[in-house]
């Protein structure tokens, strides 16, 4: 505890998932947030791969930048927003949005990466939704 901030009870509370990896791809921490948006337990995601929620079609492009983010210790989704597919528990697709932040040893290597996670799937619904009705829209005008 610092400063009477009590930081598990906070990541514990967040809205947002959060899901921090070590440097190999292991999750080692999984809050409530990420269970209720992937549908995982904590006790079924810590120690699991992150393949647990990255679509399959998805995995090669998410595993070459994970271990450039880890070889490199940088990584522009620090500050920007990445919005990609996952998956559920159940096997339906997800779109998700999430920053991450790099944790590292106290000689500065990069130890873990902390993923704060947003389910972006129904707004992202509504857009597609939207779009479809402005193109209807300005091909009956044309």
């Amino acid at each position: 505890m610092q400063g009477g901030l009590d930081f598990q009870q906070l990541v514990g509370a967040l809205g947002d998932g959060v899901i921090v990896c070590d440097a190999a791809g292991a999750i080692v921490y999984w809050n409530g947030a990420a269970t209720r948006i992937f549908g995982f337990g904590e006790e079924e995601a810590i120690g699991q791969s992150l393949d647990l929620i990255v679509p399959q079609r998805q995995r090669e492009r998410h595993w070459a930048g994970y271990h450039k983010t880890m070889a490199t210790g940088q990584t522009r989704y620090g500050n920007d927003v990445l919005r990609v597919p996952a998956l559920h528990k159940e096997g339906k697709a997800l779109s998700i949005a999430f920053t991450v932040a790099m944790l590292h040893t106290p000689a500065g290597e990069v130890s873990a990466i902390v993923a704060v996670v947003r389910d972006e799937t129904e707004r992202w619904g509504e857009e597609r939704k939207l779009r479809a009705r402005v193109t209807q829209l300005e091909t009956v005008q044309a």
